[in-house]
């Protein structure tokens, strides 16, 4: 695409953006590790000239990214329960699905599977980290894409928070996520709470260029992400995860390969890439595209979802490292493209999910999943599954930003 375009003022509810000043110069491709650089700057370029085709997408983008401007940091030290380190910059979560026992003299917990016990989001880091990794990467994309300082200030002031200030940061490990009163401390399941860092080191190299973010706070954030990466990579807990077979396993690989190119560990991350096409494509799917790990739990739908999203991550990541994850395929059939198949039927709310789900099934989940499965297999029915779903909801999806899409949309 071109980029000796005619700039003109940007307006979105009754504001000029920053877009409206940006030059040629601007308009250098990011450095990210899951998103598509290149339609990153497509996007960016559409906006600047006034293309209409990203403004649904981009409107929903800064209005949420808008409402994080007046948010308040958050930090590992916001909890009032001391890890069992007795250091509170450890990070400490858990178990959602277990429920202490009534009938135990010793309250015992047993496990519910799919039925959150509220007492584990009480004064937890996992929804705050989870929560920080997503407004960290919004908070970017918004920076990026419009050139308006004010959304690169706060995530830098997020990023610092959390990471970074020596008062409120969180060491670099997962010791104690999910763990079970009076049983153990931490477990490897605990890491599919970090799972956003994936999408928190592209936004931090969306801040590239942003005077919010300096050279130390970058060298500081690749240092805390090397540490974490070698506890990852080493430690009991993170070998765990890695071994996991289901979504744990998935979303293990795409942390470790994101967080390996982050810090210019790039031999790593091709390693566990072309390991995944036995790993998590060959041996844990099914030749018409069911997950039977997924299938066996009680929010099947839910988890089959789940895993296809870190599927789609992992294929990202590959091809920004040059490993195709995307066209790989079993002599059997095995491949992202029929799981994505499999799950863009139940698009239809008129066809019923066959297996267990024992709370509704949220069809809008697949909005995201089906734009970017969509723009790597255009032969596809998954165009005509994308009809089938709120047409607003997939148009403001800022997936429509960040990967190549299919028929709907930006990505055309």
């Amino acid at each position: 695409m071109p980029l000796n375009f005619p700039v003109k003022p940007l307006l979105l509810a009754g504001s000029i953006f920053c877009t409206a000043a940006l030059h040629a110069a601007d308009l250098t491709v990011p450095t990210v590790y899951c998103a598509d650089p290149q339609v990153l700057l497509a996007a960016k370029t559409g906006l600047a000239s006034g293309s209409a085709a990203y403004q649904p997408a981009f409107k929903q983008l800064v209005t949420e990214a808008g409402r994080m401007l007046s948010l308040k940091p958050a930090s590992v030290m916001d909890k009032k329960q001391v890890p069992p380190s007795g250091d509170k910059h450890d990070f400490m979560s858990q178990a959602p699905y277990f429920w202490r026992d009534t009938n135990s003299p010793a309250g015992k917990y047993v496990r519910r599977d799919g039925q959150r016990n509220p007492e584990s989001g009480q004064d937890s880091d996992s929804g705050r980290f989870q929560k920080l990794c997503a407004d960290a990467h919004q908070l970017g994309l918004a920076y990026y894409l419009s050139g308006d300082e004010k959304y690169a200030a706060k995530a830098a002031e997020l990023l610092r928070v959390w990471f970074l200030d020596s008062a409120t940061r969180m060491n670099p490990n997962f010791k104690y996520g999910q763990g079970i009163p009076g049983e153990t401390e931490g477990r490897p399941t605990g890491l599919i709470s970090a799972r956003g860092l994936v999408q928190l080191v592209d936004g931090v190299g969306l801040l590239a260029g942003s005077k919010s973010w300096t050279a130390a706070d970058q060298s500081g954030m690749v240092d805390w992400a090397s540490r974490y990466l070698d506890w990852l990579t080493t430690s009991k807990i993170g070998q765990g995860e890695g071994a996991a077979k289901n979504n744990h396993g998935t979303f293990y690989d795409t942390q470790v390969v994101a967080l390996a190119r982050f810090t210019g560990k790039n031999d790593l991350a091709r390693e566990f890439l072309l390991n995944a096409r036995e790993k998590r494509i060959a041996r844990p799917l099914e030749p018409d595209g069911r997950e039977p790990l997924e299938l066996a739990r009680t929010l099947s739908f839910d988890y089959s979802t789940f895993n296809l999203r870190a599927l789609l991550d992992l294929a990202s990541l590959g091809q920004n490292a040059g490993v195709d994850l995307w066209h790989y395929q079993t002599p059997d059939g095995r491949s992202i493209q029929k799981v994505a198949e499999y799950l863009g039927q139940y698009a239809d709310p008129a066809k019923p999910w066959p297996f267990q789900q024992i709370h509704p099934a949220k069809r809008g989940t697949l909005a995201e999943l089906l734009l970017r499965a969509a723009g790597q297999y255009p032969q596809s029915g998954l165009q005509a599954d994308l009809k089938l779903l709120n047409a607003d909801e997939v148009a403001q999806n800022a997936a429509q930003l960040m990967f190549k899409t299919v028929g709907i949309g930006a990505g055309n």
